[in-house]
């Protein structure tokens, strides 16, 4: 069998006890063997500034570095405001600088809007699609995972309780891996 594929998995709720979190958390306990998931933080990442490209924080070339190592990235993401959280959005723009040095580029995506309204955050998902088409990044197409009434389908230990939701992930996370596997190298 060959190694697995490194996933980064990142997580645009800040909150530790987000609905994203633990969707996060139940995707990564169904993918199969060929995926080793990791969550990779971005709330410690300072703003992005172009006057630091030259010399980039630690904590940005830290983030780099270990994106780097990642074969793909499932998203897992709310919506603030129609859009991504301002801390995914940072983090896409830190790791894609300086132009030509993205640590995104070519890694296979997957993106999965989580909300507890009814929307299953749509217009979140759609807006960070535009930016992996700049970033270069493969963005798997179907199954789309707009997950909405979050907030009903875990108990109160964080474990995802709902069956049909529980199902549906397994096929996402299924699709995922025949995603990176079709686009590994490209």
């Amino acid at each position: 069998m060959a190694s697995p594929r490194n996933v980064a998995v990142i997580i645009g709720s800040l909150r530790k006890d987000s609905l994203n979190r633990k969707m996060a958390h139940a995707v990564m306990a169904m993918a199969p063997a060929s995926l080793k998931c990791e969550i990779v933080e971005i709330g410690h990442l300072p703003f992005y500034n172009q006057d630091h490209e030259a010399e980039p924080p630690a904590a940005v070339r830290d983030f780099k570095a270990r994106l780097q190592t990642m074969d793909a990235v499932l998203f897992v993401t709310p919506e603030y405001n129609r859009s991504v959280p301002g801390a995914l959005k940072n983090a896409l723009d830190v790791a894609s600088r300086p132009y030509g040095k993205s640590a995104w580029s070519g890694k296979p995506a997957a993106i999965m809007s989580v909300s507890p309204g009814a929307l299953g955050a749509f217009g979140a998902n759609h807006h960070l699609r535009q930016s992996l088409v700049f970033l270069n990044m493969p963005a798997m197409g179907q199954p789309e995972a707009y997950i909405g009434n979050a907030a009903a389908m875990f108990d109160d230990k964080g474990a995802l309780v709902n069956d049909a939701t529980r199902g549906f992930l397994q096929k996402f996370v299924d699709a995922f891996a025949a995603w990176i596997e079709h686009n590994a190298g490209r």
